[in-house]
């Protein structure tokens, strides 16, 4: 059975949805961990109530983002993960970090990358004009936003849209190809090709 370690800064939505895919259609794969750099991430509350052991490495106590990364990585390598999920994690990585889980780290976006990385994306799309903005599902690498490309949904952009109304319905379309992504992965249906992820038929 693989095992699944999630990192979160607050309420994790994306990991609540990972989680209830994971346990209603009993994957062969176990959450092994949901760790958080914040103490009152609310999510802590909901992996606990689910039966899944929870962590706290508090970033504000590291003075660098190196001892951070450092210590962070220890905690998750106890759980011995398969796969690292980043479920509305804000910090950015540092390179080593990354490198330690290449091929096993994922993230969503809430773009259609390579357009709009970083902060604000749902304020870049109704400034861009642009007609249809979404999510994108992708392994970490250290160019921030950039990793190979697992999954996308598209949401049309409407003329009365606001940057919250936009937000809540790309994030519907979060919750359904981020479960389906994680699962993919550990059926071992995801292959990287350089910077390109092949998706293996289902067996």
């Amino acid at each position: 059975m693989r095992s699944i370690v999630i990192l979160i800064s607050g309420r994790g939505s994306n990991m609540e949805a990972i989680v209830r895919a994971a346990q209603a259609e009993q994957w062969p794969a176990k959450i092994a961990a949901v760790i958080s750099n914040r103490a009152d991430a609310s999510g802590l509350a909901f992996a606990a109530q689910r039966g899944i052991p929870t962590a706290v490495i508090p970033s504000r106590d590291y003075s660098t983002r190196e001892q951070f990364d450092s210590a962070l990585r220890d905690k998750i390598d106890t759980f011995a993960p398969d796969l690292v999920v980043l479920a509305g994690f804000m910090r950015i990585l540092t390179a080593p970090f990354v490198e330690h889980y290449q091929g096993r780290m994922l993230n969503i976006h809430p773009s259609l990358l390579p357009s709009f990385p970083g902060l604000a994306t749902h304020r870049q799309a109704l400034a861009a004009g642009v007609k249809l903005h979404g999510a994108t599902v992708h392994f970490v690498t250290p160019d921030l936003d950039h990793g190979p490309i697992v999954a996308q949904a598209a949401v049309p952009v409407q003329e009365e849209d606001s940057e919250e109304a936009l937000a809540e319905r790309v994030l519907e379309q979060e919750h359904v190809i981020y479960p389906r992504a994680v699962r993919w992965f550990i059926d071992g249906r995801l292959r990287l090709d350089g910077h390109r992820v092949r998706l293996a038929t289902a067996s």
